[in-house]
C-alpha cells in the first residue's frame, strides 16, 4: 500500500506541519480498541486519516475477544472504514500507531511501525519497564513523551491508571514516600472472557441459596471459572495476574515499579495486595499514601479538586463516594473516602474508582497521541 504521505523521514517531518497527522489503530476490533474509536469520535477531531487494523487470529489470546476478521467495516468519526491486516504496508504514511494488542504481538510489531516512522503509543505490558521507552500519563509526565529513543511510548496498567492521576497531584504538593493498595478490579481487565463469565455465573446463581455452605458457589460453577481461579460471582477473589516470585502477582508488582517509573520514583516504597471483583467495568483502589510533608484533608480536597482528570465525591454524612456502578463509562479518576491517617499526620486514606476501558486504556493512549500530535505539527 502507498499513500499520498510516504517517502523519507525528511520529507514527512516537513509535511507533517502543513497537515493534520495520520493515525493507525492497531487491534481496533478489540475491547478496548472499539473504547478507543468512541473516544476518538468523540474528543477534538485533530486526525488526517484513522487506520484501523486487526492481527490475525493466531497472534490473538482468545480471551481478549476480539473479533479477528480484517474486511468487515468499523465506525469511527460517523464513517465506516475498513478494518486492514496487520503488515508492514499499513504503516505507510502513519505518523501515529496505537497498538492495543497482546505483549508478544506489540514486541514484534511495535518496532516494525516504528522503522517505518511512525511514533507507536503502546497499550501492552511488552515495553512499560524498557528504560529507552517512557512510561506516560499526560495529566503527571507529559513531558516524558517527548524522549523516545525507541520511537514508542508505553502506556501504563489499567489498574495503576485507576490511582496514579490523583497520586501524582498529591505528590507534586506533598512527596510521596510510601504505598500500600489495595485494588478491587473489574472482571473487563480480563477481556471480553471475564465478562462473559461474570455474567454466566450470575445467571447460574440467580434465585438461588448458594454462597451460604462452604464450596457451594464454586461447584455450581463447574467448569464455568474461565479466565479467574474461583469463582467471581457472589465472591471476590484475592488474585490478578500471574505468579511471580515469592507469592506476588504479575499485576501487584505492576502497580509497583509502574508508579515508580512514572512519578520519577525509582526508591518509592509501594505494597499492593489485587482482588478480583462481581463488577464488569471500573477498578477501585483504597490508598494509604504517606508523604514526606504532613498532609490535611482539606488541602488533600483543594489539591484534587484541582488537579486535571480528578473528581472529588467526598461526603460520607450524605452518602456521597464513588463507587464502580456511578463512575462507569466517565473519563476522570474519582476520588472519596479522604482522610488523614489516624496514626501518621504524613499520611492519607483515599478510595478511587477509575473506568478500566477507558482513563485505564483507551483515554490515555489517546491522550498520548494528542500530545505526540501537536509536538510533530508544531
Amino acid at each position: 500500500m502507498t499513500t499520498p504521505f510516504s517517502g523519507t523521514a525528511t520529507g514527512r517531518a516537513g509535511d507533517r506541519a502543513a497537515r493534520k497527522p495520520h493515525l493507525a489503530v492497531v487491534g481496533a476490533t478489540g475491547a478496548v480498541g472499539s473504547v478507543l474509536l468512541g473516544i476518538l469520535s468523540e474528543r477534538a477531531d485533530i486526525w488526517g486519516e484513522i487506520r484501523l487494523v486487526a492481527p490475525p487470529s493466531s497472534q490473538l489470546r482468545s480471551s481478549r475477544g476480539d473479533s479477528h476478521s480484517a474486511g468487515r467495516k468499523l465506525t469511527v468519526r460517523g464513517e465506516e472504514v475498513e478494518v486492514l491486516a496487520l503488515a508492514e504496508e499499513v504503516f505507510d504514511g502513519i505518523d501515529i500507531a496505537v497498538f492495543d494488542v497482546p505483549d508478544e504481538v506489540s514486541a514484534q510489531w511495535a518496532p516494525i511501525a516504528a522503522a517505518k516512522g511512525a511514533v507507536v503509543v503502546d497499550n501492552s505490558a511488552a515495553f512499560r519497564l524498557d528504560p529507552d521507552v517512557p512510561l506516560v500519563v499526560p495529566e503527571v509526565n507529559a513531558h516524558a513523551a517527548r524522549v523516545r529513543p525507541r520511537g514508542i511510548v508505553a502506556n501504563p496498567n489499567c489498574t495503576t491508571l485507576s490511582m496514579i492521576v490523583a497520586l501524582g497531584a498529591l505528590h507534586a504538593e506533598y512527596g510521596l514516600s510510601e504505598l500500600i493498595v489495595s485494588s478491587y478490579q473489574a472482571v473487563s481487565g480480563a477481556g471480553r472472557d471475564g465478562v462473559d463469565t461474570l455474567r454466566s455465573q450470575l445467571a447460574a446463581v440467580s434465585g438461588t441459596e448458594l454462597g451460604t455452605t462452604p464450596g457451594d458457589v464454586r461447584r455450581a460453577m463447574g467448569d464455568t471459572l474461565g479466565p479467574f481461579p474461583a469463582p467471581v460471582a457472589l465472591n471476590v477473589v484475592p488474585w490478578a495476574g500471574s505468579l511471580q516470585e515469592d507469592g506476588w502477582s504479575s499485576e501487584e508488582l505492576k502497580l509497583r515499579d509502574e508508579s515508580r517509573k512514572i512519578l520519577g520514583l525509582p526508591g518509592l516504597r509501594v505494597s499492593a495486595t489485587c482482588v478480583r471483583v462481581p463488577v464488569i467495568t471500573t477498578h477501585s483502589l483504597t490508598v494509604h499514601a504517606r508523604f514526606e510533608n504532613e498532609v490535611t484533608v482539606a488541602g488533600a480536597h483543594e489539591i484534587l479538586a484541582s488537579a486535571p482528570g480528578v473528581v472529588v465525591c467526598d461526603d460520607p454524612a450524605q452518602g456521597e463516594f464513588p463507587t464502580p456502578a456511578d463512575v462507569v463509562g466517565t473519563d476522570p479518576t474519582w476520588v472519596g473516602r479522604v482522610r488523614r491517617a489516624l496514626d501518621d499526620p504524613r499520611a492519607l486514606e483515599l478510595f478511587v474508582c477509575g473506568d478500566n476501558l477507558r482513563k485505564g486504556a483507551a483515554l490515555n493512549a489517546a491522550q498520548i497521541a494528542e500530545v505526540v500530535a501537536a509536538e510533530l505539527t508544531a
